[in-house]
């Protein structure tokens, strides 16, 4: 039997973001459970197997109370035109940088075959992005005794989750690092955080995790009071000493040398937000072909890791990236939601 989200809560009410690609990992997601919080494990970029073996590892470092996050699949890109254009736009940076593009194939994220081991052996919450999963998934997931969260950026995308039977919506407002994690690619009726809540709570009485500029302990208080069950942070995260992020995005997050975020689409092919260096702000508006995009840029954005190159990084941060701090994750909680 599953329980309700208010009860797989920690006592305090901070979830820890799935930060796809590095950043959360087995070690951040159990510094933030033993402070108090509730951890969410990515399973986006994983293969089933490797997420078998993150899933190993945490129960190894007996965390017994966490989320896994789950990449909904996206159809084919739909404009291969546009595609081509883009790609050959990127191969000067490419031919600097002394690398090739990579195929821009595309793939579901081995969606089926997580989905088959998450339900063999089912973590207390699932949460998903990029859609709302369909209703028989949500079901089985029921089944196995699992709570489902619904990343949603917009009203229509929380009525779609609750008609799939969500147990809760995670609120993502504009300010928010990474993807925007709602169902349509686009930026049309995208709210700030406390908005969304406003409106959202005319939609639905599911429970909400507010995510997205959430840098400080007063920005926390402010979502909470806006009808948030708990706060959602990613960013706030990024410098912990426990967390998985490059040493590259490290040094451009601390730097001083971007002092904006940008929405673009260049690194991956769906809006996502990261520090607006030169590459963020030329593609930004590149054709909404996810993961075609992700998939040929790989290669380049690897060799600007190697070589230090912030301009052509993915540098994913929400807009409160100035508040970071480099400090171990329980400390972060602290400054974030002090005790008592």
């Amino acid at each position: 039997m599953r329980r309700d989200l208010r009860e797989l809560l920690g006592p305090r009410p901070l979830v820890l973001a799935p930060m796809a690609g590095g950043p959360t990992g087995a070690a951040l997601v159990a510094a933030v459970t033993e402070a108090g919080c509730l951890g969410l494990l990515p399973a986006g970029y994983r293969s089933a197997t490797q997420l078998a073996a993150d899933l190993e590892e945490l129960r190894a470092r007996r965390v017994s109370r966490f989320g896994v996050n789950l990449f909904v699949p996206q159809g084919p890109c739909p404009d291969r035109q546009a595609l081509d254009a883009y790609l050959a736009a990127l191969r000067p940076e490419a031919e600097r940088l002394g690398v090739e593009l990579g195929e821009p194939r595309h793939d579901d994220d081995d969606w089926e075959a997580k989905l088959a081991l998450l339900l063999a052996d089912p973590p207390p919450l699932v949460s998903f992005v990029f859609g709302c999963p369909p209703a028989e998934v949500v079901d089985a997931f029921h089944q196995a005794g699992c709570l489902v969260v619904v990343t949603v950026t917009r009203p229509d995308e929380a009525r779609e989750a609750v008609a799939a039977g969500a147990d809760g919506l995670c609120a993502q407002g504009l300010e928010a690092g990474g993807h925007r994690g709602g169902t349509r690619d686009d930026l049309d009726g995208q709210l700030p955080l406390l908005d969304l809540l406003g409106a959202l709570r005319e939609v639905t009485d599911l429970p909400l995790l507010a995510a997205g500029g959430l840098g400080s302990a007063a920005a926390v208080q402010r979502a909470l009071r806006a009808g948030a069950l708990a706060c959602q942070c990613g960013t706030a995260f990024l410098l912990a000493d426990e967390a998985g992020t490059a040493d590259a995005h490290r040094q451009a997050l601390q730097s001083g040398r971007f002092p904006a975020t940008v929405l673009t689409r260049a690194f991956t092919g769906r809006f996502a937000r990261g520090l607006a260096n030169r590459l963020a702000l030329a593609g930004r508006d590149a054709p909404g072909c996810y993961p075609e995009i992700h998939h040929a840029t790989r290669p380049l954005r690897q060799a600007a890791a190697a070589r230090g190159d912030l301009e052509v990084l993915h540098l994913w941060a929400g807009t409160a990236f100035p508040l970071a701090e480099a400090r171990p994750a329980g400390e972060i909680v602290e400054r974030l939601c002090p005790a008592g």
